[in-house]
């Protein structure tokens, strides 16, 4: 993106119509100052009159170049800058004038910088100031004059320092017309002209011309990347933020004009952003002008002139939109990022004629007329036979209205005209994207799904994806009918394109009631067929197995409202969904869930796509083999299933799911020389992987038919090396609800004489009772588990007390007996006393400060004061 600057020209003040107003009238202030007795040398002004005869110092620059003989023309530069260059009247007499009175102009320059000194009257300065700022409107040639003599500049920059507001904004307008000139950019810059903005700036009272040209001259600054460093203070930020609110339209464009500039350096974005960029650029973006006011004059005026101030936010956050985390902030703000896909992709709409009208979702509205009207209204009139109580909530209308607008739009080929630039209309597949609020952003990336380009669909899915980063956007891009278009895209011939989708599916299933509508639209088929192709790359499996994961998972705590028993086709139907029926006069998707749920189970009894699940947790990665494990546990569910998942090998997958790599009991030797994070991190995926198929294995247990055809004692020794193992603890406890299970059908055992019990017990409920000790924030279940890990040790488990010391809970047992309740007290009192049995424990007790806790309890008498006198004897104090 080009960075902008601003042309001298338009902007300053006094315009030339005042110049010439001001010539005619003889500056009457300047000569009613001049009559006031003053203890001073003459005005330098004076005695140019006197030699040229002129009645004020404006006509020596200004009388050659009325602004009826000249136009201005805004031109780019090569390097990126905006100016103006005059273009002269084809009048010779305007010629011979502008020649004479030009030389005239060009002599006095010189004089005018001398005026500048530190050691002339402020008047004079002020004067000579303002003179020469006129001067340098005439364009760079007389820029180039002002800038031969060395030292201007310093004179100039020193008095934006003057205690006159005028002084001030004749010096910075001045400052404006000459780094409107890339040539003159760094010797500005070197001036210390940025410094001493920011110090005026900073003043607590200032006119609203003194902060437009200030501004400007930032903005005209900060086209240089190396300048935009040094303009990026947090207290320009802030003033510049807090300008965006300035009554001055102009003071708004310039404030945004010059944080437009600064995002294009990606070592600002974090300043931005921290002082609060991003709301405020959001909030303009955001603020439309309805289209009844536009009628007025006055608000026509104001929507014209806030579309540069709209422009330049919408640059700003489209810089900062390129890194991740300050995209999601954007959004959260409102705003959807949209591609821009070229006026060509829009010519493939057809907007659909429907005989009846429908909601963007595909929910129908109701017929409430017995039969057609026999004068032909009920076609013309559609609404006559709508029901009148029908309720649709504030989400459903919005996505109407924004609907029709954005297929208005396109029907017009008016669609991207407001949000597209010259440079980018020209290049539509360069990948640009542009902002637009939530509601017309969403309405447009649905209406570019329903289009035949495959770059704008695959974009649009992308940006879709990328939008759904909360509740609320994955709820409206489900009102806005996007999941009809996402699951028809899914069989799509054009890879690209179906793993657009598949994404932004994907990250709309995070929503269970996003994840109904899916189902319901008959995205299992889809998914199911997407799985069972062998030639479908890794991240496209994984997109896939993550949303038919979260479809299938939605339900599973709704089986029995929705099935009897066993499934055999017939369905039980909610009757609160049959009683919303009647009242709101919907009918579609969302009022028939049950439905497509049977069939969706019914894709799910197919033995080439049970053969796949079972092939993918015997040879995939853990991540993938936790979702292939998750769905086969839906399958489960089914009776017919049983069949073919013993049929496919299953016995054999989990075989190898328990034997992944990693799976050590020894941490130390199989750490060694691996990063710690990134080994945590792959700890916990098999933890994961092992946790889902430890859960699956549980449910084929219940089924004799598996349990047949499997070696019990191979899977319990597995299970017993895995529940030894290094994987996070809260992944043990399906391992050893399952190692349990798988025990007990072998028939009967003794508590804790059986080494499995004993196993479970020191390595999955030991350990678990402790971090419930140390993390939990609630009293009881502290309690709870100090009296559960009291009754195992107090039963004399072997290695009980080893186990608990090993596991760290000594200092959780100290602060207990601290701080916990009488009976929590008194459990932590009992296992710190068989911890003490042992004298390798006595360091780990004193460092845990268990002496002076047990000192107090004694001194108080309190009801566990002799357990505690028992304790401190045989500790070492």
């Amino acid at each position: 993106m080009m960075a902008s600057s601003i042309p001298t020209r338009f902007h300053s003040k006094p315009s030339y119509t005042r110049q010439m107003l001001a010539a005619s009238a003889g500056m009457e202030a300047i000569k009613a100052d001049a009559t006031k007795p003053r203890s001073r040398k003459p005005s330098v002004f004076s005695y140019l009159r006197k030699r040229h005869g002129y009645h004020n110092h404006y006509s020596i620059i200004f009388k050659p170049i009325s602004s009826s003989s000249r136009t201005v023309l805004r031109k780019v530069s090569d390097d990126g800058a905006i100016g103006a260059t005059p273009k002269e009247s084809s009048s010779s007499d305007s010629g011979e004038i502008s020649s004479s009175s030009s030389t005239i102009g060009d002599n006095y320059v010189a004089l005018f910088v001398r005026m500048l000194g530190l050691d002339h009257d402020p008047l004079d300065r002020e004067q000579a100031v303002d003179a020469l700022w006129k001067y340098s409107l005439g364009g760079k040639k007389c820029i180039d004059a002002i800038m031969q003599f060395h030292g201007c500049l310093i004179l100039v920059v020193n008095l934006l320092s003057s205690e006159s507001s005028y002084s001030c904004e004749a010096a910075a307008g001045l400052l404006r017309s000459i780094s409107s000139i890339n040539l003159y950019g760094d010797s500005v810059a070197e001036s210390g002209a940025i410094e001493e903005i920011a110090s005026l700036l900073s003043r607590p009272s200032l006119t609203s011309e003194v902060k437009e040209q200030s501004i400007c001259t930032l903005w005209n600054l900060s086209v240089d990347e190396k300048l935009r460093v040094k303009i990026a203070d947090m207290e320009l930020l802030m003033f510049l933020l807090k300008s965006l609110d300035d009554d001055n339209i102009k003071v708004k464009e310039a404030s945004g004009g010059v944080l437009a500039n600064l995002a294009l350096s990606q070592c600002n974005h974090q300043k931005m952003v921290e002082v609060g960029v991003i709301p405020k650029l959001a909030a303009i973006l955001n603020d439309d002008v309805k289209a009844t006011d536009i009628i007025e004059k006055e608000a026509r005026n104001a929507w014209l002139e806030s579309n540069v101030i709209r422009k330049e936010a919408r640059n700003a956050l489209l810089e900062l939109a390129k890194d991740d985390y300050y995209k999601i902030l954007i959004i959260e703000e409102g705003l959807v990022l949209v591609p821009l896909v070229g006026a060509e992709a829009y010519k493939s709409f057809k907007p659909q004629l429907h005989s009846w009208p429908s909601l963007p979702d595909g929910t129908e509205i109701k017929h409430t007329a017995k039969g057609p009207s026999k004068y032909g209204a009920s076609e013309l009139l559609l609404g006559l036979n709508v029901d009148k109580n029908v309720k649709i909530d504030e989400a459903k209308i919005n996505a109407m209205v924004r609907q029709s607008n954005q297929q208005f739009l396109a029907r017009i080929g008016a669609i991207e005209l407001i949000d597209e630039g010259e440079s980018q209309s020209k290049s539509p597949n360069n990948h640009q994207v542009t902002l637009l609020p939530w509601m017309d952003g969403v309405a447009r990336l649905v209406l570019i799904l329903g289009l035949e380009d495959e770059v704008a669909i695959s974009r649009a899915a992308g940006a879709i994806a990328d939008s759904c980063i909360n509740e609320h956007m994955r709820s409206s891009f489900k009102e806005a009918g996007a999941i009809k278009h996402l699951i028809q895209l899914l069989d799509h011939n054009s890879y690209a394109v179906r793993c657009a989708v598949a994404h932004a599916l994907e990250r709309l299933s995070v929503s269970p009631g996003v994840c109904q509508a899916i189902e319901a639209g008959g995205a299992v088929c889809a998914l199911v067929n997407a799985l069972k192709d062998r030639d479908i790359c890794e991240s496209l499996m994984q997109m896939t197995l993550d949303t038919l994961v979260r479809v299938l998972d939605s339900t599973k705590e709704m089986e029995s409202k929705f099935y009897d028993g066993a499934v055999n086709g017939s369905k039980k139907v909610l009757d609160d969904a049959g009683s919303l029926d009647a009242s709101t006069g919907l009918t579609g998707n969302e009022m028939e869930i049950p439905a497509p749920k049977t069939n969706s189970r019914k894709e799910l009894l197919d033995s080439a796509l049970i053969a796949r699940l079972v092939e993918i947790l015997k040879t995939a990665s853990p991540n993938l083999q936790r979702k292939a494990a998750s769905i086969l546990e839906f399958v489960t569910i089914l009776d017919p299933s049983i069949g073919l998942i013993v049929s496919s090998d299953i016995a054999s997958a989990l075989d190898a799911n328990y034997q992944q790599k990693g799976l050590k009991a020894d941490i130390e030797a199989d750490a060694e020389g691996q990063d710690p994070e990134k080994y945590a991190l792959e700890l916990e995926e098999i933890g994961l992987s092992i946790h889902a198929a430890s859960q699956l294995l549980t449910k084929l247990l219940d089924s004799n038919q598996f349990c047949e055809t499997i070696n019990a004692d191979h899977f319990t020794k597995r299970l017993r090396n895995i529940i030894k193992s290094n994987i996070p603890l809260n992944h043990k406890e399906s391992v050893a609800a399952c190692l349990v299970k798988l025990n007990y059908l072998s028939g009967p055992v003794v508590e804790f004489e059986n080494p499995i019990n004993m196993e479970v017990t020191l390595y999955e409920t030991i350990p678990r009772l402790i971090e419930q000790m140390r993390s939990s924030f609630s009293p009881e279940a502290q309690e709870a588990a100090v009296v559960e890990l009291n009754r195992i040790v107090s039963e004399g488990v072997v290695d009980s007390t080893q186990a608990v010391a090993s596991e760290g809970g000594i200092f959780p047992l100290v602060n207990l007996i601290e701080n916990g309740s009488e009976r929590a007290v008194e459990a932590g009192l009992a296992i710190l006393y068989n911890l003490s049995m042992d004298i390798e424990n006595h360091p780990a007790i004193i460092a845990a400060g268990a002496v002076p806790v047990l000192k107090r309890i004694v001194q108080s008498q309190r009801p566990q004061w002799t357990r505690a006198l028992q304790l401190l004897r045989n500790l070492p104090v």
